[in-house]
């Protein structure tokens, strides 16, 4: 690991660094001072009152495990097969799937009501866990891409001349070696999937539907709009997301830097 020996230059860096942060951890302290305004505790406790909020938990839960899952199976296929298999054109079509990065989500609206309303999966999970899934693979791919590309092909090749086909060379061989970006995608995927307000805000009207990141919509209406209830459902919002990174946080940024290393 890269040292800094000279106190000066520690004290600058030290300093470079707080300055960054600051404007990240200021709204997270504003939100929390804000939600213990007033009523104090009484405001999480109001919104903990909310007789569908585990139901939300529960819906969202189901939306990122559901996205985690398609996004971690069609990367890593697409990753083996844009790393180290032979298929033709399969650059053109790599680049293809990165020009989908330029797209802003927001563009996407009116298509993708349109293809759900006219398929039947209007106030369904599947109209956020597809489009959700589908918005986030051509990054993961160009991660797990980069890291698969820095495994020897000879490991595979050794594979295949053992005896095993494709399917058992990407199960057994790849998989276990890509398991550091794999972790990696796995944050990002969650805290994407589990921060996802405007297509559940778009597709799920009915209450039993929705999920936690709608939940401060219940204190916000015509004749009401209690900020320190809606700072306090953002807060619990939140803490799932925080308390996943800080877990996974060291399987997260290995796999990062391994996947820029190779």
């Amino acid at each position: 690991m890269f040292e800094t020996r000279r106190v000066r230059t520690r004290i600058l860096l030290q300093i470079l660094l707080t300055i960054l942060v600051v404007p990240f951890v200021f709204p997270l302290i504003a939100m929390v001072q804000g939600s213990l305004a007033g009523a104090g505790w009484g405001n999480y406790t109001t919104v903990l009152s909310l007789p569908l909020l585990p139901g939300f938990f529960i819906n969202s839960a189901i939306i990122a495990g559901s996205v985690i899952v398609i996004v971690m199976v069609c990367t890593m296929m697409a990753a083996f097969g844009f790393s180290k298999l032979h298929v033709g054109g399969k650059e053109i079509y790599f680049w293809l799937l990165l020009a989908c990065l330029t797209l802003p989500g927001v563009v996407l609206l009116a298509p993708l009501f349109a293809t759900v309303t006219q398929v039947g999966a209007y106030t369904t999970l599947w109209a956020v866990i597809l489009p959700v899934a589908a918005l986030q693979i051509p990054f993961t791919t160009l991660l797990a891409r980069n890291f698969v590309d820095g495994i020897p092909t000879e490991l595979l090749e050794a594979a295949r001349v053992d005896g095993a086909n494709t399917a058992r060379t990407f199960w057994y061989v790849l998989l276990p070696l890509s398991r550091p970006i794999m972790a990696a995608i796995l944050v990002l995927v969650f805290i994407n999937s589990w921060n996802e307000f405007l297509l559940p805000l778009l597709f799920l009207q009915t209450p039993d539907q929705q999920t936690v990141t709608l939940v401060p919509q219940y204190f916000v209406g015509q004749y009401n709009n209690d900020q320190t209830k809606v700072l306090a459902a953002a807060v619990l919002t939140g803490l799932p997301v925080v308390i996943a990174y800080v877990c996974l946080q060291r399987f997260f940024e290995r796999g990062l830097a391994a996947g820029a290393l190779k």
